[in-house]
């Protein structure tokens, strides 16, 4: 039976540090979002994350995320079909940006979305450092 690929998907704060690959095995991304305009400098964005539909759309329709998204998973292609080729077993991306809320949590929620369609045999985990931490509950700034 050929060993599955799991691929951990990462949202963080470049304030708090890249996160460790807790496999060891090195292999993976590191995508800074910074970048791209930060929705959590307009005021009705503040307490929202990069989940929620308005703060999507401003992405989407107001920066270059599309773009920056696109030329990432065509790099994250590759290497996970050249990971399934060879049969590896782990793989790390990982997206960060100022406070961990907005542009890498929905490059990571969309990164996923990508990789469970092109790729249905991979298995996932996505977590969202920053978000998870403070259970979601953003307070404005």
């Amino acid at each position: 039976m050929k060993p599955k690929l799991n691929i951990n998907i990462r949202s963080f704060s470049y304030k708090k540090g890249i996160p460790t690959d807790d496999n060891g095995n090195g292999g993976g991304f590191v995508f800074d979002c910074r970048g791209i305009l930060n929705p959590g400098r307009i005021e009705e964005f503040k307490t929202q994350t990069g989940r929620d539909m308005a703060v999507q759309e401003y992405l989407e329709n107001q920066t270059e995320m599309p773009a920056f998204l696109n030329a990432a998973l065509q790099m994250i292609d590759i290497s996970v079909q050249d990971f399934l080729n060879r049969n590896f077993t782990n793989l790390e991306i990982n997206y960060g940006c100022t406070g961990g809320q907005h542009r890498s949590v929905y490059a990571a929620d969309k990164t996923a979305e990508h990789l469970k369609f092109k790729f249905p045999e991979v298995e996932l985990n996505v977590k969202h450092v920053v978000q998870e931490e403070k259970n979601w509950i953003n307070e404005p700034y």
